[in-house]
């Protein structure tokens, strides 16, 4: 018998995206979309224009995604959709259409959660979930999970207030880099000295797997009156020292403590290069391995959720066409899966 065909939409934030995968281990078809163009106008994600955004994409990238992988829309068995979290109006949108599909094609639907798509990506075709310290560090969200296998996590701590991800967008704006400011603020520390100027690494040595960002931001905001436009590329390399040295320590120490010996990273700040280095350095000094979600699998996309929903059918899971969308991350981690 033939493993299944699953359909998965992503519209949580600004990217839609659709794929369809065989099984877990065989990704047929990814299609993404993204929108960086159109908030780039606004310096940052306009949730109204973003569902706008979907709702014109959305067909697009199904027929994208069906055709790489070289079948119809009734041959596809399960339906699936990320629910949350992320934007209400962006959600509701793939949400819909999922839920749609699998009602008018009479397939069983799946919710999925944004979170677990991307503390997976980084075994996407993997039969399997190894035991790991998963850091899903992203612009929404900076989390170190404790993995047992599929579906049986436990969160060990979360951003406070700002996401690692949120940070970098944030001083970006204060230094005029332009949207998304992530990756401009990186190249910008490519030719910096990361210990010119002295950031606050909140949280450090709190003696628990919880971060915080928003000072470290605010630091930045005050000294920037004080800096020439020759220092910015210290002040960049410096700025994101101090996030990579958090973010290193609790995930080492995380995993030491939980006696995992794999580190799984996701999230848009796991293409750092700078995170990737240290980690991977950090982490050999304490014999462990760090395992990194593929370039692409980073930001957002439909990929690492279709697997997600494979590993869930595999499971014998489904949802009901009534499960409704939820924006914000509860105390419930991994509600609706």
């Amino acid at each position: 018998m033939s493993a299944p065909l699953v359909l998965a939409l992503e519209t949580s934030c600004d990217e839609t995206a659709a794929a369809v995968i065989e099984g877990v281990a065989c990704l047929r078809g990814s299609a993404v979309t993204s929108q960086a163009a159109v908030h780039a106008v606004y310096g940052g994600v306009v949730p109204e224009v973003a569902s706008r955004q979907h709702l014109t994409q959305i067909r697009g990238v199904v027929t994208e995604a069906l055709s790489a992988a070289g079948v119809g829309l009734t041959q596809i068995e399960v339906f699936s959709a990320t629910t949350g979290p992320g934007l209400a109006s962006a959600l509701l949108v793939g949400a819909s259409a999922a839920k749609g599909l699998a009602l008018a094609l009479e397939k069983p639907f799946l919710a999925l959660n944004h979170i677990e798509g991307h503390l997976l990506s980084p075994f996407i075709g993997a039969e399997d979930i190894p035991e790991c310290v998963g850091l899903v560090v992203s612009g929404g969200h900076t989390l170190l999970i404790d993995v047992a296998g599929m579906g049986r996590y436990r969160l060990l701590g979360r951003t406070l207030d700002d996401a690692a991800g949120e940070a970098f967008d944030k001083v970006a704006k204060l230094l005029e880099l332009g949207y998304p400011g992530g990756p401009r603020l990186e190249e910008e520390a490519r030719s910096g000295h990361p210990a010119r100027f002295d950031l606050p690494r909140s949280m450090k040595c709190s003696g628990d797997h919880d971060f915080s960002f928003s000072g470290l931001k605010t630091a930045v905001r005050y000294l920037l009156p004080k800096t020439q436009p020759g220092d910015r590329p210290d002040l960049c390399a410096s700025f994101q020292e101090a996030v990579v040295d958090v973010l290193v320590h609790k995930a080492v120490r995380a995993a030491g403590l939980s006696g995992r010996r794999l580190i799984a990273v996701s999230g848009g700040v796991g293409l750092n290069l700078r995170l990737r280095e240290r980690l991977v350095c950090a982490a050999a000094e304490d014999g462990l391995e760090v395992r990194f979600a593929a370039p692409a699998w980073c930001t957002d996309n439909a990929a690492m959720m279709a697997y997600v929903a494979a590993q869930r059918w595999k499971s014998g899971q489904s949802s009901g066409l009534e499960e409704d969308i939820f924006p914000t991350l509860g105390a419930d981690l991994f509600k609706a899966i």
